[in-house]
């Protein structure tokens, strides 16, 4: 079956009816999300490996909370970290914050540049990078410290970089790479294939595309 293509308002409209007209739960969306992309990053990577979940205060991060939780639980060594403190993220993120904090995994909150440095200089060439930074909704141009910690990121020694729906700085309609992009070695899309995914030049930051509906189920997710 061939996966469909949606830009981010369509995808948005597609959330909205998911939430508001079937009855699922934003939590729910961003459960599924993150539990598909955890299942191929094992696919991916096997079982037992290291990851590193980079997450900014949106919906991204909350489905990056949800994969750290989930490789966890399968096994994985698991650090996170997230760019702003409880009172900044989303409620579903922030839902999610709660729970891996309960299971000891931390997040380590780093709001500045200077600690947001520090924990990317921990990264091993060990580590597979998941990227839950920015999601969807970006446009324009990456603001500090962000920009910055994706130009640190990039320059890392890691195994790999994961970027949860599309490479944090990459516009997701227009493929256009912003001032500060991620390059990603494999990118698991959710909902659907985005324009900027398969525009000309994509390929350089998102890797491997792949469909979350390909580990083993399909899956909504709220931006």
């Amino acid at each position: 079956m061939t996966q469909p293509i949606l830009t981010r308002e369509q995808v948005r409209r597609v959330d909205d009816l998911a939430i508001h007209r079937v009855g699922i739960a934003g939590v729910v969306l961003m459960e599924n999300a993150g539990r598909n992309a955890a299942a191929l990053i094992r696919e991916s990577f096997g079982d037992g490996g290291r990851a590193v979940i980079l997450c900014g205060p949106g919906n991204n991060g909350g489905d990056g909370l949800v994969v750290a939780r989930h490789l966890h639980n399968n096994g994985w060594s698991v650090r996170a970290m997230v760019t702003a403190g409880a009172e900044r993220l989303t409620p579903d993120a922030l839902a999610n914050f709660r729970v891996v904090e309960a299971m000891g995994l931390g997040p380590v909150v780093a709001r500045d540049a200077t600690c947001q440095s520090e924990f990317v200089r921990s990264i091993t060439p060990d580590d597979v990078v998941v990227d839950a930074l920015l999601g969807t909704g970006f446009r324009g141009t990456v603001r500090s410290p962000t920009a910055e910690l994706i130009v640190h990121v990039d320059r890392a020694d890691k195994r790999a970089v994961v970027a949860l729906d599309i490479p944090s700085g990459l516009d997701c309609d227009t493929g256009v790479p912003s001032n500060a992009t991620l390059r990603a070695d494999l990118t698991v899309t959710f909902v659907a294939l985005k324009p900027g995914l398969i525009a000309p030049g994509a390929a350089r930051y998102a890797g491997r595309v792949a469909s979350s509906i390909s580990a083993r189920r399909a899956s909504w997710s709220r931006r």
